[in-house]
């Protein structure tokens, strides 16, 4: 029973590490089966010609090939899935992912080449898939899937959600068995729990997860860290949880259990403003927190209420001053082009962009997704055609006719919002919160970047020696002497780091005389 785990972003020259990266679910998946003693591969596609993908598919002759569709690749992943049937004529073809899950209908209308549709969480499901397939036995009343019976839709009873998290395999454990796939890159990024407890109406996660989270434990979360810093010496982790606050003390638990065990990471995560309490950002940063992304979308109390944000302005600088006195560093996540918008709302965004002075954030145009409130209003209301992601070959589609318009103006006012460190914001810091490695490290990094060569160095020199196990301080030291051309301290610094963590690949690069 071969299986092949795949995903295609659709555009061969797109760099954005959020759309060329394989999804978390996917590796999943693979871990899953792998796990479960299936020959499992997983392969990343995107920027692959055509000749090349025909190639391995060719050669592996899967039996099973799954495809993760999102709105992005929705015609990527049915184009990828033709493909496969054309070469593969008798494997079995399932399609998963949010994108698939709401549009499981019109996926398998006419002459489609998919087989199976998979709704929602799918490890379960293709555990039992393979199962049966390996058993030579049917599938039609497999639980969570959508599939054609005599031509017409087929959709079978939900499967039952996973109700602990911990019993699911790492997502990176298996990444070795792979192709197209930069395994460290890929590592780095860390689910820790399952759906939003908020209902924005843009967004399709409570559809997807039912509104509810569901929670990893502390240990399980720091133990897949430990893993991967061993495995791949990452010191570095991006925690992607909708929410990774929804819990408060689950998130003090896994910062606390993180400072126990030493584990000396740098990371950030994502919150919402109505989720962040200062005590809850001093043990965040303690644990190596460096950066907090919020979603605020907007300064417009019409605006919040129209997207469904279920916060107040007031919130959001209550959090952003939280963040901003530990030091962390804040990320925003603004949307631009709402029809709706008026000047003063916009203006009003503005203007709580400079209150809150974010460190750098994002401004994405209000776009459709199928399971969203905002689409399915849209549709009823005759705005968008319900055929819409079917028939337009845009990778998003946007609510506004003209996009550009209110985005740019967010965009700049992020740019010039934010103050960077200071010598005496550092010093405010540590009388807050004593001494914590992140705090080195982002201080040392702004003294760096100023040209301040020594107090860089002292902040990084800290480090050192109040945690000689700790590989950020012989690192960044490392790479402040190699700057400053002092190659055998430097050398003796990456030397330090891969002692401490061996696998740790910028160091050794350093060491190997490959940077």
């Amino acid at each position: 029973m071969k299986i092949l785990f795949t995903y295609i972003s659709g555009n061969s020259d797109r760099n954005d590490q959020f759309i060329s990266l394989l999804p978390t679910g996917l590796c999943y998946l693979h871990s899953t089966l792998r796990e479960a003693g299936y020959q499992s591969l997983l392969a990343n596609f995107s920027g692959w010609s055509e000749a090349a993908v025909a190639e391995q598919l060719t050669a592996l002759q899967p039996d099973i090939v799954g495809i993760s569709q999102w709105t992005h690749n929705r015609h990527a992943s049915l184009d990828l899935a033709r493909l496969v049937r054309q070469l593969c004529p008798d494997c079995t073809i399932v399609l998963g992912g949010a994108h698939a899950t709401f549009r499981h209908d019109r996926i398998l209308e006419g002459e489609t080449p998919v087989d199976i549709v998979v709704l929602g969480e799918g490890e379960a499901t293709l555990l039992d898939l393979a199962g049966r397939m390996a058993a030579g036995k049917g599938w039609e009343d497999l639980a969570g899937i959508a599939f054609r019976k005599g031509g017409r839709l087929a959709v079978n009873p939900p499967q039952p959600v996973a109700a602990d998290l911990d019993h699911i395999p790492f997502a990176a454990l298996h990444l070795e068995d792979s192709v197209g796939v930069d395994q460290e890159l890929q590592a780095e990024f860390i689910v820790t729990a399952r759906g939003c407890p908020s209902a924005c109406r843009f967004c399709s996660s409570p559809g997807f997860w039912g509104r509810r989270v569901a929670f990893r434990s502390p240990e399980s979360v720091v133990d897949e860290i430990m893993y991967l810093r061993d495995k791949y010496g990452l010191i570095y982790f991006s925690l992607r949880d909708d929410t990774f606050t929804a819990d408060r003390r689950r998130a003090i638990a896994i910062c606390q259990l993180l400072i126990e065990r030493k584990a000396y990471v740098v990371w950030n995560c994502q919150s919402r403003v109505n989720s962040l309490d200062e005590e809850l950002v001093g043990w965040m940063k303690r644990a190596g927190c460096e950066c907090i992304q919020l979603g605020i979308e907007s300064g417009s109390p019409l605006m919040l209420e129209l997207l469904g944000k279920s916060i107040t302005t007031a919130q959001v600088e209550r959090a952003a001053a939280a963040i901003k006195a530990a030091g962390i560093n804040l990320s925003v996540y603004l949307i631009g082009d709402i029809p709706e918008e008026a000047e003063e709302d916009l203006t009003a965004t503005i203007a709580l962009m400079r209150r809150i002075r974010p460190d750098d954030g994002y401004v994405s145009p209000l776009a459709y997704y199928p399971g969203t409130r905002l689409f399915d209003d849209a549709v009823a209301a005759r705005r968008v055609p319900d055929d819409i992601f079917e028939n337009s070959p845009e990778p998003a589609i946007y609510a506004a006719a003209k996009t550009g318009l209110s985005s740019r103006r967010l965009l700049k006012a992020i740019a010039g919002a934010g103050h960077g460190g200071s010598p005496g914001r550092f010093a405010r810091q540590k009388r807050l919160l004593g001494y914590c490695h992140a705090t080195n490290v982002l201080a040392g990094e702004w003294y760096r970047q100023s040209g301040d060569a020594a107090a860089a160095e002292r902040e990084f020199r800290e480090i050192c020696d109040r945690e000689p196990d700790n590989p950020w301080g012989w690192y960044l030291l490392g790479e402040l002497y190699a700057e400053r051309g002092k190659g055998n301290p430097s050398r003796e610094c990456f030397q330090r780091v891969l002692a401490l963590v061996p696998k740790h690949a910028p160091s050794r690069a350093a060491v190997d005389g490959k940077r």
